[in-house]
């Protein structure tokens, strides 16, 4: 038989004070700056969470925000706000990064495929170690290009995942075959 609920505010059987739901509410924002700002892993935010929302004393949520800046309003707003801050720093790296990358015409639709890789005879020979001799294919389907990895060591990655088979790619989307990136670009 499992005991009855006590209203928050009130003292249970081992004296210990339930918290109230605003409190609750208070921890919980805790945790998701916490996470928002990296300083907890996803994981780790969830059995926190978990821990908040089963609390049967104010002790328990003093427990699942230790470690963490419990500041008030004011402070979890600076922390977010440099967050964000951060967070824009690197977009803006990346997409200037990415403008940068030097531009892969895809081929006209007739053409079919292309073989890429470091093996005379490729299409597009890439001499560069981290390219395996027959590291991927470009093939023009139905409606568009698709990209495949054939096996590749160092991999085929798209717009920064790495892809296994094949995957529709367009222009303007970023590739990599092992060290070596580009932008994508219409004929």
């Amino acid at each position: 038989m499992t005991p009855p609920e006590l209203p928050a505010g009130t003292a249970g059987p081992t004296g210990a004070v339930r918290p109230s739901d605003a409190e609750r509410e208070e921890a919980l924002g805790v945790l998701r700056d916490g996470a928002g700002s990296g300083r907890l892993s996803h994981d780790t935010f969830l059995g926190r969470m978990d821990i908040v929302l089963r609390a049967t004393s104010r002790g328990e949520l003093d427990a699942a925000v230790a470690g963490l800046p419990t500041g008030g309003p004011v402070e979890r707003f600076v922390l977010r706000t440099v967050g964000r801050i951060s967070a824009f720093g690197d977009r803006l790296g990346k997409a200037w990064r990415t403008e940068r990358l030097p531009g892969l015409s895809l081929p006209q639709s007739g053409a079919g495929k292309l073989t890429i890789g470091r093996l005379p005879g490729s299409g597009l020979r890439l001499h560069d170690p981290s390219v395996s001799r027959n590291h991927a294919e470009l093939r023009h389907e139905r409606d568009g290009w698709m990209l495949y990895d054939l096996g590749s060591t160092n991999g085929t990655h798209v717009n920064g995942r790495r892809i296994a088979g094949g995957v529709r790619v367009r222009p303007g989307d970023q590739v990599r075959f092992g060290n070596l990136e580009f932008r994508l670009a219409p004929l």
